[in-house]
Parts: structure tokens; sequence; C-alpha cells
């Protein structure tokens, strides 16, 4: 994500914050945890997203992630990106998967465009994410089915994730895009016998 403090102050300091709580944080992968939010907040940034809505992409997890709490955001950024942060945060309160996600995306699908857009953003990084695993699994003789069977919540968590977010911002590129590629992380045989 280019660095434009002139253009987009709230998401330069959303960068800076970002970078020091979620230091030291790697995904499953091993790979630097903040990467992923710099990815949203980059599909937000291209997709021609306002400041604010990018800064919020970049800090969307550092709710769940980093411990930071609501009042500390609010804070630091207001109360236009802390509702936007917590209406893409998990409710923790939930333990099982398949719930908690169904309350997350009736959660999303009530909080507005901007919300939903940000939730678009999210998902596309993770599907991308998700390829990206199953891909670097191909050459293995067997992937372990609880590998699998995790991956497959997750694809149908992001079928439903787009399936609402087609019927309520259908015009959007980060749904078309988010379609493109879950279509073809599933036609693609090779990637889907590693989910």
């Amino acid at each position: 994500m280019p660095r434009l403090p002139q253009e987009l102050p709230q998401t330069q300091t959303a960068i800076e914050f970002a970078e020091r709580v979620h230091a030291g944080q790697h995904r499953g992968d091993g790979t630097s945890f903040i990467l992923h939010p710099l990815e949203v907040g980059s599909l937000l940034y291209y997709a021609g997203a306002a400041d604010y809505l990018v800064a919020a992409g970049v800090l969307h997890d550092v709710v769940e992630k980093a411990d930071v709490s609501a009042a500390e955001l609010r804070e630091r950024f207001g109360p236009r990106v802390t509702s936007l942060v917590l209406a893409v945060s998990d409710d923790d309160r939930i333990v099982d998967y398949e719930p908690r996600k169904a309350a997350l995306r009736r959660q999303v699908s009530g909080a507005g465009e901007d919300a939903l857009v940000l939730f678009a953003a999210d998902k596309l990084s993770k599907l991308r994410e998700l390829r990206r695993e199953a891909a670097a699994d191909f050459g293995d003789s067997v992937t372990p089915g609880r590998v699998r069977k995790l991956r497959a919540r997750r694809v149908r968590h992001y079928r439903r994730s787009l399936a609402l977010l087609e019927e309520r911002i259908p015009e959007s590129p980060l749904v078309r895009e988010l379609r493109d590629e879950l279509n073809v992380l599933l036609r693609d045989r090779d990637l889907a016998a590693a989910l």
C-alpha cells in the first residue's frame, strides 16, 4: 500500500498503529500477520475507498487479534472507524465456528454499505490466503483430514459471505473479484483436492 500521508492521513496513522500492535504476530504459515490487514487496506484503496474506510481495513483485526479495546480504538480513530472495525469482528462469546460466522454475516449485513465493502475486502484477502495454502499442499500425497475439514468450512463461510455481498452490493469490484477467486479455487481440481 502506498504511504501517502497527505492523501490518506488517517490510513497512515492506522498503518503505524497496526504495525505496532500486530508486531511479532504470525499467521499459520509463518508469514507476518500484518500482511493481511495491509492487503485489505490496499484492496480498499485500489477500489477507490475513502481514507476512513481504508484505515478501517488496516485496523479491522486489532480488536480480535491484538487485544485493542473498542474504547482505545474509538479514542485514537473515532467512532466511524471503530464502528466499521466492530462490524466485521467476530463475537468471541460464540464458541462454535458455524454459528459465530453466521452471526458475523448477520452483523455485517445490518451495518451498512461501508461495512459490506470492508467485509468483501477481508474475505477476498482470506480467500487468496486459502488458495495459497491449498497450492502449497498440492504436492503432498495426502492433506490431513482435519486440515481439509477446516478448509471446507472456511469455503462454506466464503460462499455464504459472497451470497450476502452479491445480494447487497452486487456492483462492487471487490465482490466481482471475490466471486472470480472463489470460482478459480473451486474449479481447479488440484487445489480442490487440498481443500
